[in-house]
């Protein structure tokens, strides 16, 4: 499931299991081996059938059923043998954009889109008055060289488009307000 958010060799990943935090470090892009908090760990795993799993670790078995994935978001829920788990995985940019303050979510249905670095507007992709479902694109800024595309994260209406496309933008202005 890692490999699904776009595992690669040598990286290293915060996970977090509800709510409690785990460094971990694949050996190699099958992720069945490799380092959890520093401890070297080996799992089986296969897949029974579409978002369904059976894993071994440590000696134990454990059914794994997929019941929620948001790729964009990096999040996902398990049932695993019957126990409702909440899954979010951080790679190292994830972290590096932590780290420096910039967010590229909206964070929550909330009033206002912020824009989450300095950067340019490449393009507008709304109109006043749509209504957008969560994770639906707002609009494209380009910033470190990047094209980042701006996503609702809850669902909301569209009230009013503060920029337009080709307007350089300031870390934390507005840029689209909702209802």
């Amino acid at each position: 499931m890692l490999s699904t958010f776009g595992a690669r060799e040598k990286a290293m990943y915060e996970i977090e299991i509800n709510d409690k935090s785990y460094q971990v470090a694949p050996k190699s892009q099958k992720l069945n081996t490799g380092l959890i908090n520093g401890n070297p760990y080996e799992i089986d795993f296969i897949k029974v059938k579409e978002g369904e799993y059976h894993l071994l670790y440590n000696n134990k078995s454990y059914n794994v059923e997929l019941i929620k994935f948001l790729e964009d978001k990096k999040h996902m829920e398990l049932l695993v043998n019957g126990n409702k788990y909440t899954v979010a995985v951080k790679d190292e940019f994830d972290a590096l954009l932590e780290n420096l303050g910039l967010d590229m979510s909206l964070g929550g249905a909330e009033k206002e889109l912020k824009a989450p670095m300095p950067g340019l507007v490449v393009d507008v992709l709304v109109e006043v008055g749509q209504e957008l479902k969560d994770g639906e694109p707002v609009l494209i800024l380009e910033a470190m060289k990047m094209e980042n595309v701006l996503k609702a994260t809850g669902d909301v209406k569209v009230k009013s488009i503060e920029v337009t496309k080709g307007r350089a933008v300031e870390k934390n202005q507005v840029l689209v307000n909702f209802e």
